[in-house]
């Protein structure tokens, strides 16, 4: 089994990593795949490059160093991982991804917006959600989720299935 991680950097996004490495560590055979999605090169960007392939190494390079926190981390837990730097629409590219390397599974960290403000600037967990072809785990970091008093614990996850229940209520 392979788990497809959306890494950007964040350390919300680390949260997804952990969880899945406590997936892990509680008995689920799976490697991840660790993923940094770069935005495409603007226009200044390619005017200013001059050279295709200085733009490709300094998105990859910006990728690589994104990914070095969540390498760590399943390195010190023993954990086989793969890692991909590529460039695009998040979504579409994250579903791409999980297509070709085989993944049963997505684990993304949630940035923490309300239902309001993730309807108007979008979400790519909530996105992801409904574009991709293997279930999505959602973590919601538990200072987003709890009061102050009550942040620190475990991160909860919330599962495709129990975001498409909470939508029918």
């Amino acid at each position: 089994m392979k788990i497809l991680i959306p890494v950007d950097g964040s350390p919300l996004s680390l949260e997804a990593v952990r969880h899945a490495l406590g997936l892990i560590g509680q008995g689920l055979r799976a490697d991840l795949v660790l993923a940094n999605v770069q935005a495409p090169a603007s226009l200044y960007e390619i005017v200013v490059a001059h050279d295709p392939d200085v733009i490709k190494d300094v998105s990859a390079g910006a990728g690589a160093h994104l990914l070095e926190p969540a390498e760590a981390l399943c390195r010190a837990a023993g954990v086989a991982y793969e890692c991909e730097v590529v460039s695009g629409d998040p979504v579409s590219v994250l579903c791409d991804l999980a297509e070709e390397y085989g993944c049963s599974a997505i684990v993304i960290g949630a940035h923490g917006k309300g239902a309001i403000a993730s309807a108007l600037l979008g979400s790519v967990s909530h996105a992801l959600v409904h574009a991709s072809p293997v279930p999505v785990t959602i973590v919601r970091h538990a200072e987003y989720d709890q009061p102050e008093s009550e942040a620190g614990s475990e991160a909860p996850a919330q599962s495709v299935a129990e975001d498409q229940s909470d939508a029918r209520r």
